[in-house]
């Protein structure tokens, strides 16, 4: 199993510098490369302080300036939202310009917030993205492509320049429920899911579903990744994961906000808003504790047959902590799941 880690650019004090936060988050890149994680993975959001990237291509461009190594991976880029003639030449080049460790990480979307402003309606966007996703394989594949769909029209585009990765960069997909999770991997392809603050329950059927899809491929299944996403924090002790616990809870009253809720956002600043799930039980759900705490947690996702955890660890603590608890998961949690990274760790 493997550990990577992501910049989500939460940005819950708008007062902050947007240059700090930004040079924050290429702090924790070239520190995961230095530490043993495998990638670091970059968010697509819009209008808000929450997962607060609108240009999640330009970012994988910047980290792969400053590192040698590690996958960059898109989580994700919502594809209703582009004329895809344009997307496919920046993915291009962006997968030159990473010198081939860019990871597509593609999905429809989960914000109504989003869908609403850029005039996409929330009920088309399934489709849309189907549609997306395979007129976007053929434009980065193939020269000479016309496509004539309900929602992409073009006659004889040939990308330019084309990708460096051949056929073309590898793409992962998001998924939730867990049937949507089999669909996609009964089809062939690489899933990104979380189960947010959902419970471990919820965690083992996407994970069944997952096999359940891969297994039906036999032998042609065995090369497909599924990829976690958790928010995580590794903490110097007890008192310490208590109170990185009170700063996911406030975490998720603004992703509740945008995620299932009214999409309250003011000048950018999305607000906090009340939350039935108390802390306690919020914590039982999130990998944030002490080492050893996650080591334990961790089992179960080694033993449910998860391939990378993506760890969210920007909760809203000082970016020293941060980094902090970067360090205390690569020398403590990550060499117990892979030896080979000991030394690196």
């Amino acid at each position: 199993m493997q550990f990577s880690h992501f910049l989500s650019s939460y940005y819950p004090d708008t007062n902050y510098p947007a240059k700090s936060l930004f040079n924050d988050m290429l702090d924790q890149a070239r520190l995961a490369e230095q530490l043993g994680y495998s990638g670091v993975s970059v968010p697509e959001h819009h209008f808000m302080n929450i997962l607060m990237n609108p240009a999640p291509l330009q970012m994988a461009v910047k980290v792969a300036s400053i590192t040698q190594r590690i996958a960059i991976t898109t989580a994700v880029l919502v594809l209703p939202f582009y004329d895809l003639k344009r997307l496919a030449g920046e993915i291009a080049v962006a997968d030159i310009l990473c010198d081939g460790r860019l990871v597509l990480g593609v999905g429809r979307g989960a914000f109504g917030y989003e869908f609403e402003r850029f005039g996409v309606p929330e009920d088309e966007t399934r489709a849309k993205f189907d549609e997306a996703m395979q007129a976007l394989q053929l434009l980065l594949t193939e020269k000479e492509v016309s496509w004539q769909g309900k929602y992409f029209q073009f006659d004889k585009l040939t990308i330019m320049p084309r990708p460096m990765t051949q056929p073309m960069p590898e793409m992962m997909i998001a998924a939730l429920a867990p049937e949507a999770i089999y669909h996609c991997a009964k089809r062939g392809l690489h899933v990104q899911t979380t189960p947010l603050q959902g419970s471990a329950d919820l965690l083992q059927q996407q994970a069944d579903a997952f096999v359940r899809g891969v297994e039906e491929r036999g032998e042609a299944g065995k090369s497909q990744r599924l990829s976690l996403l958790r928010v995580a924090f590794a903490a110097r002790d007890e008192d310490d994961a208590k109170a990185k616990q009170k700063l996911a809870y406030e975490y998720y009253k603004r992703f509740d906000n945008v995620f299932t809720g009214p999409g309250e956002i003011e000048n950018g600043a999305t607000a906090p808003l009340s939350r039935k799930q108390s802390v306690e039980e919020l914590a039982e759900n999130l990998l944030i504790g002490t080492p050893e705490q996650m080591i334990e947690k961790l089992k179960t996702y080694e033993a449910a047959g998860i391939h990378e955890v993506n760890l969210n660890m920007n909760i809203g603590a000082e970016p020293q902590e941060t980094l902090e608890s970067m360090h205390r998961f690569a020398e403590e949690v990550l060499p117990y799941f892979d030896s080979a990274l000991t030394e690196a760790a």
